[in-house]
Protein backbone atom coordinates (compact mmCIF):
# COMPACT_ATOMS: atom_id res chain seq x y z
CA UNK A 1 0.00 0.00 0.00
CA UNK A 2 0.73 3.68 -0.50
CA UNK A 3 1.83 6.16 2.51
CA UNK A 4 2.91 9.30 3.18
CA UNK A 5 5.96 9.72 5.69
CA UNK A 6 7.62 12.76 6.74
CA UNK A 7 11.14 12.42 8.86
CA UNK A 8 11.97 14.55 11.35
CA UNK A 9 13.83 18.31 11.65
CA UNK A 10 17.34 16.13 12.08
CA UNK A 11 16.28 13.39 9.42
CA UNK A 12 16.00 12.65 6.42
CA UNK A 13 14.27 9.46 4.28
CA UNK A 14 16.55 7.31 2.26
CA UNK A 15 14.31 6.16 -0.31
CA UNK A 16 15.35 2.85 -2.71
CA UNK A 17 13.98 0.36 -4.78
CA UNK A 18 11.20 0.93 -8.01
CA UNK A 19 11.25 3.71 -10.10
CA UNK A 20 14.18 5.07 -7.95
CA UNK A 21 17.78 5.01 -9.87
CA UNK A 22 20.27 4.53 -7.24
CA UNK A 23 18.87 6.18 -4.04
CA UNK A 24 16.72 9.30 -3.38
CA UNK A 25 16.81 11.36 -0.59
CA UNK A 26 14.03 14.07 1.25
CA UNK A 27 12.49 14.88 3.80
CA UNK A 28 8.75 14.12 2.81
CA UNK A 29 8.00 11.44 0.29
CA UNK A 30 5.02 8.57 -0.93
CA UNK A 31 6.12 5.45 -0.21
CA UNK A 32 5.19 3.07 -3.17
CA UNK A 33 5.32 -0.63 -3.54
CA UNK A 34 8.56 -2.17 -4.37
CA UNK A 35 10.27 0.27 -2.67
CA UNK A 36 11.88 0.82 0.59
CA UNK A 37 12.85 3.83 2.81
CA UNK A 38 15.54 4.18 5.48
CA UNK A 39 15.00 6.75 8.53
CA UNK A 40 18.72 8.49 9.39
CA UNK A 41 19.58 11.26 11.47
CA UNK A 42 21.53 14.25 10.58
CA UNK A 43 23.00 15.12 14.56
CA UNK A 44 26.24 15.24 14.96
CA UNK A 45 28.53 13.03 17.33
CA UNK A 46 31.10 13.74 19.79
CA UNK A 47 34.12 11.18 19.04
CA UNK A 48 37.19 11.14 21.74
CA UNK A 49 40.14 9.54 21.51
CA UNK A 50 43.89 9.14 22.23
CA UNK A 51 45.69 8.77 19.63
CA UNK A 52 49.29 7.37 20.48
CA UNK A 53 51.70 8.67 17.83
CA UNK A 54 55.53 9.51 17.47
CA UNK A 55 57.66 12.48 16.22
CA UNK A 56 60.58 13.24 14.12
CA UNK A 57 63.05 12.00 16.69
CA UNK A 58 61.74 9.09 17.01
CA UNK A 59 59.58 10.45 21.03
CA UNK A 60 56.33 8.65 21.69
CA UNK A 61 53.74 10.95 23.24
CA UNK A 62 49.76 10.69 23.30
CA UNK A 63 47.76 13.24 21.57
CA UNK A 64 44.49 13.25 23.69
CA UNK A 65 41.18 14.58 21.23
CA UNK A 66 37.91 15.01 20.88
CA UNK A 67 36.08 15.83 17.36
CA UNK A 68 32.49 16.26 16.74
CA UNK A 69 31.82 14.92 13.33
CA UNK A 70 28.57 14.59 11.29
CA UNK A 71 27.37 14.75 7.76
CA UNK A 72 27.64 17.09 5.84
CA UNK A 73 24.36 18.61 5.67
CA UNK A 74 24.51 21.69 2.86
CA UNK A 75 26.03 19.40 -0.16
CA UNK A 76 23.60 16.50 -1.57
CA UNK A 77 26.55 14.50 -3.37
CA UNK A 78 27.47 14.43 0.49
CA UNK A 79 24.43 13.34 1.92
CA UNK A 80 24.27 10.40 -0.91
CA UNK A 81 27.76 8.97 0.16
CA UNK A 82 26.69 9.19 4.16
CA UNK A 83 23.12 7.35 3.44
CA UNK A 84 25.26 4.91 1.18
CA UNK A 85 28.01 4.12 3.40
CA UNK A 86 27.22 5.03 7.33
CA UNK A 87 23.87 5.67 7.47
CA UNK A 88 23.43 1.24 7.49
CA UNK A 89 25.12 1.26 10.62
CA UNK A 90 24.12 3.13 13.84
CA UNK A 91 26.55 6.09 14.03
CA UNK A 92 27.14 5.34 18.04
CA UNK A 93 28.36 2.06 17.00
CA UNK A 94 31.97 0.47 17.13
CA UNK A 95 32.16 0.19 13.59
CA UNK A 96 31.78 3.86 12.73
CA UNK A 97 33.63 4.71 15.21
CA UNK A 98 36.87 2.39 14.32
CA UNK A 99 36.30 3.86 11.11
CA UNK A 100 36.68 7.87 12.27
CA UNK A 101 39.53 6.85 14.60
CA UNK A 102 41.45 5.27 12.23
CA UNK A 103 41.22 8.23 9.53
CA UNK A 104 42.16 10.41 12.22
CA UNK A 105 44.91 8.59 13.98
CA UNK A 106 46.51 7.66 10.73
CA UNK A 107 46.91 11.52 9.32
CA UNK A 108 47.61 12.33 13.36
CA UNK A 109 50.65 9.90 12.77
CA UNK A 110 51.58 10.59 9.58
CA UNK A 111 51.60 14.43 9.92
CA UNK A 112 53.91 14.12 13.51
CA UNK A 113 56.24 11.85 11.86
CA UNK A 114 57.28 14.69 10.03
CA UNK A 115 57.47 17.40 12.90
CA UNK A 116 60.00 17.58 15.84
CA UNK A 117 58.35 17.43 19.15
CA UNK A 118 59.19 21.65 19.82
CA UNK A 119 57.54 22.00 16.48
CA UNK A 120 54.73 19.73 18.02
CA UNK A 121 54.17 21.51 21.56
CA UNK A 122 54.98 25.04 20.59
CA UNK A 123 53.15 24.95 17.82
CA UNK A 124 49.72 23.35 18.57
CA UNK A 125 47.37 25.70 17.28
CA UNK A 126 49.04 24.90 13.89
CA UNK A 127 49.18 21.26 14.39
CA UNK A 128 45.84 21.26 14.95
CA UNK A 129 44.62 22.90 11.97
CA UNK A 130 47.04 20.53 9.97
CA UNK A 131 45.00 17.63 11.47
CA UNK A 132 41.61 19.04 10.73
CA UNK A 133 42.87 19.89 7.33
CA UNK A 134 44.25 16.07 6.39
CA UNK A 135 41.23 14.56 8.21
CA UNK A 136 38.41 16.69 6.71
CA UNK A 137 39.86 15.22 3.08
CA UNK A 138 39.27 11.79 4.32
CA UNK A 139 35.57 12.20 5.76
CA UNK A 140 35.12 13.65 2.58
CA UNK A 141 34.60 10.90 0.66
CA UNK A 142 32.17 9.37 3.74
CA UNK A 143 29.85 12.73 3.52
CA UNK A 144 31.73 13.38 6.52
CA UNK A 145 32.28 17.51 8.34
CA UNK A 146 33.97 18.16 11.38
CA UNK A 147 32.04 20.42 12.91
CA UNK A 148 34.38 21.22 16.08
CA UNK A 149 37.85 19.99 16.97
CA UNK A 150 39.42 20.00 20.30
CA UNK A 151 42.99 18.89 20.62
CA UNK A 152 44.43 18.35 24.76
CA UNK A 153 47.53 18.90 25.67
CA UNK A 154 50.48 16.32 24.98
CA UNK A 155 50.44 13.75 27.49
CA UNK A 156 53.78 11.19 28.07
CA UNK A 157 53.56 7.57 26.82
CA UNK A 158 54.18 5.33 29.93
CA UNK A 159 57.93 4.87 30.69
CA UNK A 160 58.78 8.03 28.87
CA UNK A 161 58.98 11.30 31.06
CA UNK A 162 59.78 13.67 28.10
CA UNK A 163 57.21 16.19 29.36
CA UNK A 164 57.49 15.65 32.95
CA UNK A 165 61.73 16.62 32.57
CA UNK A 166 60.52 19.65 29.94
CA UNK A 167 58.31 21.02 33.17
CA UNK A 168 60.72 20.37 35.65
CA UNK A 169 63.08 22.66 32.67
CA UNK A 170 60.61 25.34 32.85
CA UNK A 171 60.58 25.55 36.12
CA UNK A 172 63.75 25.95 36.65
CA UNK A 173 64.40 28.45 33.90
CA UNK A 174 61.70 30.52 35.40
CA UNK A 175 63.79 30.39 39.19
CA UNK A 176 66.87 31.70 37.67
CA UNK A 177 64.55 34.10 35.28
CA UNK A 178 63.23 35.32 38.72
CA UNK A 179 66.94 35.77 40.09
CA UNK A 180 68.04 37.66 37.04
CA UNK A 181 65.06 40.12 37.06
CA UNK A 182 65.02 41.44 41.09
CA UNK A 183 69.28 41.93 40.05
CA UNK A 184 68.17 43.99 37.13
CA UNK A 185 65.48 45.38 39.08
CA UNK A 186 68.10 46.82 41.86
CA UNK A 187 70.56 48.15 39.07
CA UNK A 188 67.30 49.95 37.43
CA UNK A 189 66.51 51.38 40.51
CA UNK A 190 69.88 53.08 41.61
CA UNK A 191 70.19 54.00 37.92
CA UNK A 192 66.82 55.57 37.81
CA UNK A 193 67.33 57.71 40.98
CA UNK A 194 70.15 59.41 39.23
CA UNK A 195 68.70 60.02 35.93
CA UNK A 196 65.52 61.75 37.58
CA UNK A 197 67.63 64.47 39.18
CA UNK A 198 69.76 64.83 35.87
CA UNK A 199 66.20 64.73 34.06
CA UNK A 200 64.34 67.39 36.55
CA UNK A 201 67.38 69.63 35.30
CA UNK A 202 66.96 69.03 32.04
CA UNK A 203 63.25 69.41 32.01
CA UNK A 204 63.36 73.20 33.92
CA UNK A 205 65.44 74.39 31.43
CA UNK A 206 63.72 72.84 28.29
CA UNK A 207 60.62 74.28 30.08
CA UNK A 208 61.67 77.80 29.95
CA UNK A 209 63.31 77.52 26.32
CA UNK A 210 59.87 75.83 24.98
CA UNK A 211 58.45 79.07 26.74
CA UNK A 212 59.81 81.52 24.74
CA UNK A 213 59.67 79.63 21.70
CA UNK A 214 56.12 79.41 21.94
CA UNK A 215 55.00 83.14 22.57
CA UNK A 216 57.13 84.12 19.48
CA UNK A 217 54.96 81.00 17.56
CA UNK A 218 51.67 82.48 18.34
CA UNK A 219 52.47 85.96 17.40
CA UNK A 220 53.33 84.19 13.75
CA UNK A 221 50.24 82.05 13.45
CA UNK A 222 48.38 85.41 14.38
CA UNK A 223 49.48 87.00 11.31
CA UNK A 224 49.69 84.08 9.43
CA UNK A 225 46.17 83.31 9.81
CA UNK A 226 45.18 86.81 8.79
CA UNK A 227 46.11 86.37 5.75
CA UNK A 228 45.35 82.83 5.31
CA UNK A 229 41.46 84.40 5.66
CA UNK A 230 42.03 87.05 3.14
CA UNK A 231 43.55 84.71 0.57
CA UNK A 232 40.37 81.99 0.72
CA UNK A 233 38.28 84.84 0.28
CA UNK A 234 39.35 85.68 -3.00
CA UNK A 235 40.23 82.29 -4.17
CA UNK A 236 36.21 82.13 -3.19
CA UNK A 237 35.07 85.46 -5.58
CA UNK A 238 37.42 83.67 -8.20
CA UNK A 239 35.18 80.57 -7.66
CA UNK A 240 32.45 81.82 -8.32
CA UNK A 241 33.05 83.46 -11.12
CA UNK A 242 34.90 80.40 -13.31
CA UNK A 243 31.49 78.55 -12.03
CA UNK A 244 29.28 80.89 -13.59
CA UNK A 245 31.16 80.79 -16.77
CA UNK A 246 31.44 77.65 -17.04
CA UNK A 247 27.77 77.47 -16.93
CA UNK A 248 26.90 79.83 -19.86
CA UNK A 249 29.11 77.65 -21.90
CA UNK A 250 27.47 74.58 -21.02
CA UNK A 251 24.42 76.07 -22.24
CA UNK A 252 25.76 77.25 -24.74
CA UNK A 253 26.78 73.62 -25.88
CA UNK A 254 23.32 72.15 -24.71
CA UNK A 255 21.67 74.87 -26.99
CA UNK A 256 23.64 73.58 -30.15
CA UNK A 257 23.10 69.94 -29.54
CA UNK A 258 19.51 70.29 -29.72
CA UNK A 259 19.59 71.75 -32.44
CA UNK A 260 21.90 69.52 -34.16
CA UNK A 261 19.39 66.36 -32.63
CA UNK A 262 16.46 67.85 -34.23
CA UNK A 263 18.12 68.35 -37.83
CA UNK A 264 19.36 64.66 -37.53
CA UNK A 265 15.38 63.50 -36.53
CA UNK A 266 14.21 65.72 -39.41
CA UNK A 267 16.72 63.58 -41.87
CA UNK A 268 16.20 60.30 -40.59
CA UNK A 269 12.54 60.61 -40.82
CA UNK A 270 13.00 61.86 -44.38
CA UNK A 271 15.21 58.53 -45.19
CA UNK A 272 12.97 55.86 -42.96
CA UNK A 273 10.08 56.89 -45.28
CA UNK A 274 12.51 56.12 -48.37
CA UNK A 275 13.19 53.38 -46.98
CA UNK A 276 10.00 52.20 -46.29
CA UNK A 277 8.99 53.18 -49.79
CA UNK A 278 11.73 50.77 -51.53
CA UNK A 279 11.19 47.79 -49.10
CA UNK A 280 7.11 48.06 -49.61
CA UNK A 281 7.96 48.01 -53.53
CA UNK A 282 11.19 45.03 -52.84
CA UNK A 283 7.67 43.20 -51.52
CA UNK A 284 5.34 43.60 -54.06
CA UNK A 285 8.18 42.37 -56.52
CA UNK A 286 8.33 39.75 -54.74
CA UNK A 287 5.07 38.32 -54.29
CA UNK A 288 4.52 38.82 -58.31
CA UNK A 289 7.77 36.74 -58.82
CA UNK A 290 6.37 34.34 -55.94
CA UNK A 291 2.81 34.05 -57.82
CA UNK A 292 4.96 32.86 -61.28
CA UNK A 293 6.84 30.70 -59.70
CA UNK A 294 3.69 28.55 -57.85
CA UNK A 295 2.04 28.85 -61.49
CA UNK A 296 5.09 27.09 -62.89
CA UNK A 297 5.10 24.53 -60.30
CA UNK A 298 1.52 24.14 -60.51
CA UNK A 299 1.96 23.00 -64.32
CA UNK A 300 5.46 21.24 -64.10
CA UNK A 301 3.45 19.44 -61.20
CA UNK A 302 0.37 18.43 -63.10
CA UNK A 303 2.37 17.17 -66.38
CA UNK A 304 4.75 15.03 -63.47
CA UNK A 305 1.63 13.78 -62.05
CA UNK A 306 0.40 12.51 -65.37
CA UNK A 307 3.49 10.71 -66.53
CA UNK A 308 4.20 9.35 -63.06
CA UNK A 309 0.10 7.74 -63.20
CA UNK A 310 0.99 6.35 -67.09
CA UNK A 311 4.74 4.68 -66.11
CA UNK A 312 3.20 3.31 -62.35
CA UNK A 313 0.97 1.35 -64.93
CA UNK A 314 2.88 0.46 -67.39
CA UNK A 315 4.95 -1.12 -64.41
CA UNK A 316 2.03 -2.70 -62.85
CA UNK A 317 1.65 -4.64 -65.82
CA UNK A 318 4.73 -5.32 -66.48
CA UNK A 319 5.07 -6.75 -62.48
CA UNK A 320 1.46 -8.71 -63.31
CA UNK A 321 3.15 -10.63 -66.56
CA UNK A 322 6.16 -11.64 -64.27
CA UNK A 323 4.23 -12.77 -61.61
CA UNK A 324 1.76 -15.06 -63.50
CA UNK A 325 5.50 -16.63 -65.13
CA UNK A 326 6.67 -16.48 -61.98
CA UNK A 327 3.77 -18.80 -60.74
CA UNK A 328 3.04 -21.08 -63.42
CA UNK A 329 7.16 -22.34 -62.83
CA UNK A 330 6.27 -22.37 -59.03
CA UNK A 331 3.48 -24.73 -59.55
CA UNK A 332 5.35 -26.79 -62.38
CA UNK A 333 8.48 -26.79 -59.70
CA UNK A 334 6.15 -27.84 -56.89
CA UNK A 335 4.38 -30.72 -59.38
CA UNK A 336 7.78 -32.03 -59.44
CA UNK A 337 8.97 -31.71 -56.56
CA UNK A 338 5.96 -33.59 -55.38
CA UNK A 339 6.69 -36.31 -57.82
CA UNK A 340 10.38 -36.82 -56.83
CA UNK A 341 8.98 -36.55 -52.83
CA UNK A 342 6.74 -39.59 -53.69
CA UNK A 343 9.30 -41.56 -55.35
CA UNK A 344 11.74 -40.85 -52.72
CA UNK A 345 8.84 -42.22 -50.27
CA UNK A 346 8.31 -45.25 -52.13
CA UNK A 347 12.24 -45.89 -52.40
CA UNK A 348 12.41 -45.47 -48.27
CA UNK A 349 9.44 -48.06 -47.94
CA UNK A 350 11.59 -50.31 -49.76
CA UNK A 351 14.43 -49.53 -47.93
CA UNK A 352 12.59 -49.90 -44.55
CA UNK A 353 10.91 -53.44 -45.69
CA UNK A 354 14.01 -54.92 -46.54
CA UNK A 355 15.91 -53.59 -43.51
CA UNK A 356 13.18 -55.05 -41.81
CA UNK A 357 13.25 -58.89 -42.68
CA UNK A 358 17.20 -58.95 -42.87
CA UNK A 359 16.76 -57.77 -38.72
CA UNK A 360 13.76 -60.72 -38.51
CA UNK A 361 16.51 -62.69 -40.54
CA UNK A 362 19.06 -61.76 -37.58
CA UNK A 363 16.62 -61.75 -35.05
CA UNK A 364 16.06 -65.73 -35.61
CA UNK A 365 19.65 -66.56 -36.17
CA UNK A 366 20.52 -65.20 -32.72
CA UNK A 367 17.87 -67.06 -30.84
CA UNK A 368 18.79 -70.03 -32.62
CA UNK A 369 22.19 -70.02 -31.33
CA UNK A 370 20.82 -68.57 -27.95
CA UNK A 371 18.90 -72.12 -28.63
CA UNK A 372 21.74 -73.54 -29.29
CA UNK A 373 23.96 -72.84 -26.65
CA UNK A 374 20.93 -73.38 -23.97
CA UNK A 375 20.96 -77.37 -25.55
CA UNK A 376 24.95 -77.32 -25.22
CA UNK A 377 25.33 -76.17 -21.82
CA UNK A 378 22.71 -78.82 -20.40
CA UNK A 379 24.13 -81.35 -22.94
CA UNK A 380 27.58 -79.98 -20.70
CA UNK A 381 25.77 -80.06 -17.47
CA UNK A 382 24.67 -83.75 -17.75
CA UNK A 383 27.63 -85.24 -18.73
CA UNK A 384 29.47 -83.68 -15.98
CA UNK A 385 26.83 -84.31 -13.41
CA UNK A 386 27.37 -88.42 -15.27
CA UNK A 387 31.04 -88.17 -14.58
CA UNK A 388 30.95 -87.17 -10.89
CA UNK A 389 31.67 -83.12 -11.23
CA UNK A 390 35.19 -84.24 -12.20
CA UNK A 391 36.12 -81.25 -14.67
CA UNK A 392 39.39 -82.94 -15.80
CA UNK A 393 37.54 -85.86 -16.91
CA UNK A 394 35.15 -83.62 -18.89
CA UNK A 395 38.07 -81.80 -20.53
CA UNK A 396 39.26 -85.39 -21.66
CA UNK A 397 36.49 -86.53 -22.73
CA UNK A 398 35.56 -83.56 -24.65
CA UNK A 399 39.31 -83.15 -26.11
CA UNK A 400 38.82 -87.16 -27.36
CA UNK A 401 35.27 -86.68 -28.75
CA UNK A 402 36.58 -83.54 -30.53
CA UNK A 403 39.60 -85.49 -32.03
CA UNK A 404 42.09 -83.50 -30.55
CA UNK A 405 44.43 -85.63 -29.33
CA UNK A 406 44.35 -86.94 -33.11
CA UNK A 407 45.19 -83.78 -34.52
CA UNK A 408 48.22 -82.78 -32.05
CA UNK A 409 49.88 -86.19 -33.22
CA UNK A 410 49.79 -85.19 -36.57
CA UNK A 411 50.83 -81.79 -36.40
CA UNK A 412 53.46 -83.40 -34.04
CA UNK A 413 54.46 -85.68 -36.93
CA UNK A 414 54.76 -83.30 -39.52
CA UNK A 415 56.97 -81.14 -37.57
CA UNK A 416 59.83 -83.63 -37.43
CA UNK A 417 59.07 -84.87 -40.92
CA UNK A 418 62.37 -84.48 -43.02
CA UNK A 419 64.98 -83.89 -40.46
CA UNK A 420 68.08 -85.37 -40.58
CA UNK A 421 69.87 -84.92 -36.71
CA UNK A 422 73.18 -85.26 -36.55
CA UNK A 423 75.23 -86.32 -33.60
CA UNK A 424 78.93 -85.14 -32.64
CA UNK A 425 80.50 -86.91 -29.52
CA UNK A 426 83.67 -84.68 -28.61
CA UNK A 427 86.42 -85.26 -25.67
CA UNK A 428 89.15 -83.29 -24.69
CA UNK A 429 90.92 -85.10 -22.39
CA UNK A 430 89.50 -84.14 -19.18
CA UNK A 431 90.11 -87.45 -17.85
CA UNK A 432 94.06 -87.45 -17.42
CA UNK A 433 95.59 -88.06 -14.78
CA UNK A 434 97.07 -84.40 -14.17
CA UNK A 435 95.16 -83.65 -10.83
CA UNK A 436 97.10 -80.49 -9.87
CA UNK A 437 95.84 -79.44 -13.48
CA UNK A 438 92.32 -80.10 -12.34
CA UNK A 439 92.18 -78.36 -9.11
CA UNK A 440 93.99 -75.48 -10.11
CA UNK A 441 92.39 -72.43 -10.75
CA UNK A 442 92.45 -72.45 -14.25
CA UNK A 443 89.94 -74.94 -14.54
CA UNK A 444 86.87 -73.58 -15.65
CA UNK A 445 88.68 -71.36 -18.26
CA UNK A 446 90.20 -74.03 -19.97
CA UNK A 447 86.65 -75.87 -19.47
CA UNK A 448 85.18 -72.84 -21.67
CA UNK A 449 87.91 -72.73 -24.69
CA UNK A 450 87.50 -76.82 -24.94
CA UNK A 451 83.93 -76.13 -25.48
CA UNK A 452 84.54 -73.56 -28.16
CA UNK A 453 85.64 -76.79 -30.87
CA UNK A 454 82.53 -78.84 -30.61
CA UNK A 455 80.21 -75.38 -31.02
CA UNK A 456 81.65 -73.60 -34.07
CA UNK A 457 81.63 -77.29 -35.54
CA UNK A 458 77.78 -78.13 -34.88
CA UNK A 459 77.09 -74.29 -36.14
CA UNK A 460 78.74 -74.71 -39.46
CA UNK A 461 77.22 -78.16 -39.93
CA UNK A 462 73.90 -76.33 -39.09
CA UNK A 463 74.15 -73.08 -41.20
CA UNK A 464 77.27 -73.25 -43.01
CA UNK A 465 79.25 -70.14 -41.07
CA UNK A 466 82.62 -70.05 -39.88
CA UNK A 467 84.37 -68.21 -36.88
CA UNK A 468 86.12 -65.46 -37.74
CA UNK A 469 89.92 -65.71 -38.46
CA UNK A 470 91.48 -64.22 -35.39
CA UNK A 471 89.63 -66.75 -33.66
CA UNK A 472 90.85 -69.70 -34.80
CA UNK A 473 90.74 -71.90 -37.97
CA UNK A 474 88.76 -75.00 -37.64
CA UNK A 475 90.48 -78.91 -38.95
CA UNK A 476 89.60 -80.39 -42.17
CA UNK A 477 88.69 -83.49 -40.16
CA UNK A 478 87.36 -83.69 -36.62
CA UNK A 479 89.42 -84.76 -33.64
CA UNK A 480 87.63 -87.61 -32.32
Amino acid sequence: MVFYEVAGASEYLAITGFNVHDIKLAKKAFIFPGQRRTRFDMSPVNYTFEVQAMSAEKLPFILPAVFTIGPRADDMDSLLKYAKLISPHDKHSNHVKELVQGVIEGETRVLAASMTMEGIFRGTKSFKQEVFEKVQLELNQFGLIIYNANVKQLVDVQDHEYFSYLGQKTQQEAANQAKVDVAEARMKGEIGAKERDGHTKQNAAKIDAETKIYSTQRDGEGKKAEAKVKAEVKIFENKREAEVAEANADLAMKKAEWQRQAKVAEVEAAKAVAIRDAELQMEVERRNALRETEKLKAELLSKTLVDYEMKVQEANWELYKRQRAAEGLLYEQEKLAAGQKAVAEAARFARQQQAEGELYAKKMEAEGLVALAQAQKQYLSALLEALGGDYAALRDYLMINGGMYQDIARLNAEAVRGLQPKISVWTNGGNSGDAAADGGAMKEVAGVYKMLPPLFKTVHEQTGMLPPAWMGKMAETPVV
